[in-house]
């Protein structure tokens, strides 16, 4: 990551800041903008794959419509932080409770979010701790950190390392995790008919 700015913003200035029609995407990590790293085309792949999958199965559950995986968001956990997820999956029926969802995007209510998806790339410290940590606070009730190419610290994918998939789940305000890996099928909480295996995904990043 590259600092934008070296001083320190709220959450509000951040998006006053935020230059329309960039091609670089930037997230507010604890006061500080930062530039974050452009998606490989691997990295993209699994992104694209990934969509296509859930909202396959948004469709089998018979939500479409009322979930919906938008292109642009940014999530606010803080006061002093705004993430923009590589995939999010929307409650619709919650978005009216949103006052800047129409004009700004911005999601700050947990009861809006079903799901959030991180990819993983070279800021991985990102996705495991500071990222897990600000949606275990906020409430978001699932999120998967994808690891295809075991990039993430041995704490984590193992020791050796290997491609990863952690899915969190929220249960009595704290996150338990499932780990999925080469063999396995994955097993979401709030997709239950989701058909995907952990060979799937990891075929794709290849």
């Amino acid at each position: 990551m590259i600092q934008a700015l070296s001083k320190q913003v709220t959450f509000d200035e951040f998006i006053e800041w935020l230059p329309e029609n960039s091609e670089v995407r930037y997230e507010l990590h604890d006061g500080v903008i930062v530039e974050m790293p452009k998606p490989t085309g691997k990295h993209s792949n699994v992104t694209g794959f990934l969509i296509e999958e859930l909202v396959l199965t948004i469709i089998q559950m018979g939500k479409r419509g009322i979930w919906t995986i938008p292109r642009e968001s940014i999530v606010k956990p803080t006061s002093k932080s705004g993430y923009k997820p590589d995939i999010i999956v929307l409650d619709q029926d919650a978005i009216s409770s949103e006052t800047r969802w129409e004009r700004e995007s911005i999601i700050e209510n947990a009861t809006s979010v079903k799901l959030i998806v991180e990819v993983v790339s070279t800021n991985w410290r990102d996705d495991y701790h500071k990222k897990l940590a600000d949606y275990e606070e906020m409430g978001i009730p699932e999120y998967w950190i994808v690891d295809y190419a075991a990039l993430g610290g041995r704490a984590f994918l193992g020791n050796p390392k290997q491609p990863t998939i952690s899915i969190y789940e929220l249960v009595q305000g704290e996150y338990q995790v499932r780990q999925f890996r080469q063999g396995d099928s994955l097993i979401s909480p709030r997709f239950p008919d989701l058909n995907l295996t952990a060979d799937q995904i990891f075929q794709v990043g290849q």
